[in-house]
């Protein structure tokens, strides 16, 4: 080494070793990495990630379907020993190597660099059909300042009501017909809905102006898009509870019933639902906790995200059932009336106004079910029933709920707000979703680094060109596809490839200790045999059930025929099969292509030597634009940097942190 410097360059920053170390080295570092400007932005935006429109609709749904209280009790289980502890793993491997997705399992080893480029392919295809799904609220949003909404009555032609709209229900048409002018089947493609695509323009703007400058913008969107929700669900809420039928959706919902717990199928649906709550895979939860100070607390975070995120659910999904029980006991008081006012005018029987729903289910079971009455059928008016009508996935949004907001006094107040929060909601998780392929790329790439706006803005305008796919008249069938398999089994891969490289190939013990060091704290050594044993084998179990399932059930989808007016289950043509396959394949390859190219370099010479487990240098040191008070205590001391640092002193890294080590 010469005694002459070299200067430094304009943006950077020079760390000498203090002397007598024996560490006489000199790091240039070519710029400081962005930092969030308060612990509460960071927190508000994991949460935002993680709280989605998943926790309004498929939660209620699965909850409704499998067992009311009997499946929270098996989530809270699932919670516990699989997601918390695969959430915590992201946000310490995140924060100790300052990276995203693909700079921390390169760093982890070269060899499963794939992980990372796995999770950017999936955040991106999340982000393709995600954003279609803020582009339908953004429609029913500007839709709900009409009154009366235009979904509340049916359509004339004429002096007659437009047959479809009279065989199904108001909004049911409205979403069929006018949102989405849906084809009957996935084969007919029909041309683009300028409306959905107008609205899917104006959601990748959205996200493209709250993305442009990284964190420092997303983080102060996030003080709204985070916080609004749970403003909406406490309104909801109150609301809600106020209404006739409410208590009998709640009772409904949390009736226990614990035989299903037996069903595998259920540990399955459960088992997934924790894992996409927690947004585990995407790389997200990754990107976000790469920001933060060296000693933040992440073992908290991951226990107070996690709970905030299981409370939202149950939080939702109270609103929903008070909700659907005003709904559905609505409805079946209205069949009442309509059945009893037949039998009287028939028969002179009872008066009409003073029957209630019990009553009538006594009566119909003892006397009306024999009745004939010409030109009138007499029908079981069931609550229960019409409880489980519209509850699954977007049907329970633009469908059932839209419908019991009708219902409302002020309806369109109720409806625009109801579209605000799944708005807000939806982008939220979208940025998150964005940061898991923008942070790891820009921290890989110099020059998508130093362009970062450009990066961004190209970015949003591919995924608005593909997205067109979603805007044709059968896009909504391929929104379905995507979100059921082009996500569900590469997600799975990645987060058994991310559990074996941290517990098997850096190893378990060494990464508490890591922990210990940088939390200044002990962690429990429960998760060194969950990290281990447990959540690899829970993982596996669901990727061999998923498997299982596609591989006896043929896939299948939910089409709207426009002549029965009614939802009927098609099997997916073989052109569609090829196409969900090639999404999971697409998915997944960057993991064994990562693991052959570096094999090949390997082979040639041309890969860097790995470390005793394979454990690259992190950027666990390097400079940020947080507090310099989170540098280690010791400053200089070797013995206060973390081991992966050590290792390896003269290791170029290329995530823009360490230009050279002199």
């Amino acid at each position: 080494m010469t005694s002459e410097k070299p200067p430094l360059p304009a943006d950077g920053q020079r760390d000498e070793a203090e002397p007598g170390l024996g560490l006489e080295q000199e790091v240039i570092i070519e710029t400081a990495r962005d930092g969030w400007d308060s612990k509460v932005e960071y927190f508000l935006a994991q949460v935002g990630f993680s709280v989605g429109l998943g926790n309004v609709w498929r939660f209620p749904y699965l909850c409704h379907q499998n067992g009311g209280g009997a499946f929270i009790l098996l989530y809270v289980l699932l919670m516990v020993l699989i997601g918390l502890p695969l959430f915590f793993l992201e946000l310490a491997a995140g924060q100790s190597i300052r990276q995203g997705s693909i700079g921390v399992w390169r760093h982890i080893s070269p060899k499963l660099v794939g992980i990372g480029y796995s999770s950017c392919v999936v955040c991106f295809f999340v982000a393709l059909y995600y954003n279609v799904i803020i582009g339908w609220s953004i429609f029913y949003l500007g839709s709900s300042f009409n009154y009366p909404l235009p979904w509340e009555n049916c359509p004339t032609e004429g002096n007659r009501t437009v047959k479809e709209c009279a065989a199904s229900s108001p909004t049911a048409y409205f979403w069929y017909r006018k949102a989405l002018d849906i084809t009957d089947s996935i084969d007919e493609t029909g041309e683009f809905n300028p409306i959905i695509t107008g609205c899917l323009l104006a959601a990748w703007v959205i996200v493209c102006l709250a993305m442009y400058k990284g964190i420092k913008s997303t983080g102060k969107v996030m003080y709204f898009s985070s916080v609004f929700p749970y403003v909406v669900l406490l309104c909801f809420l109150i609301r809600g509870l106020t209404l006739d039928g409410a208590s009998e959706g709640i009772k409904f919902m949390f009736y226990p019933r614990l035989e299903i717990w037996a069903d595998v199928q259920v540990w399955r649906q459960a088992a997934t639902q924790v894992f996409f709550a927690l947004g585990l895979g995407f790389g997200s939860v990754i990107a976000y906790s790469s920001y933060n100070p060296r000693n933040n607390n992440c073992h908290r975070d991951a226990f107070t995200v996690s709970g905030v995120n299981f409370m939202t659910s149950v939080l939702a999904t109270l609103v929903v059932f008070a909700v659907l029980g005003f709904r559905a006991k609505t409805i079946a008081t209205e069949c009442v009336k309509r059945n009893m006012k037949a039998v009287f005018e028939a028969i002179n029987a009872s008066d009409v106004e003073t029957m209630t729903l019990n009553e009538y289910e006594h009566w119909y079971r003892t006397q009306g079910q024999q009745l004939s009455i010409s030109s009138y059928n007499i029908t079981a008016c069931s609550l229960e029933e019409e409880l489980k009508q519209g509850v699954e996935g977007t049907g329970l949004a633009f469908i059932a709920f839209t419908e019991a907001m009708t219902l409302f006094p002020g309806s369109p107040f109720w409806s625009a707000l109801f579209f605000l929060m799944l708005l807000n909601l939806g982008l939220s998780t979208m940025f998150g979703t964005m940061a898991g392929i923008l942070t790891p790329l820009t921290d890989t790439f110099k020059t998508l680094r130093n362009h970062k706006f450009l990066f961004t803005a190209c970015s949003c305008a591919v995924g608005f060109l593909i997205g067109l796919l979603f805007t044709q008249r059968c896009g909504n069938y391929f929104v379905t596809m995507f979100d059921d398999y082009s996500a569900t089994l590469p997600l799975i891969i990645v987060v058994i490839f991310q559990t074996f490289s941290v517990a098997w190939v850096y190893g378990a013990d060494r990464f508490l200790e890591d922990l210990k060091r940088m939390l200044d704290r002990p962690v429990p050594v429960v998760y060194k045999y969950l990290w281990k044993y447990v959540c690899p084998a829970a993982m596996l179990g669901l990727l061999g059930a998923s498997l299982l399932k596609m591989i006896l059930e043929r896939p299948t989808y939910i089409a709207w025929n426009r002549e029965k007016a009614s939802k009927e289950v098609l099997p997916y043509p073989g052109w569609a099969l090829a196409v969900l396959i090639m999404l999971i394949a697409v998915a997944f390859l960057p993991i064994p292509i990562g693991y052959i190219h570096f094999l090949l370099l390997e082979r040639l010479g041309q890969s860097p030597a790995d470390a005793e487990a394979g454990y690259m240098p992190c950027a666990s040191t390097d400079t940020d634009l947080t507090p310099l008070e989170t540098l280690p205590p010791s400053g200089g001391d070797p013995s206060s940097f973390p081991p992966l640092l050590l290792e390896n002193q003269d290791t170029h890294l290329q995530n823009g942190h360490f230009e050279s080590v002199l």
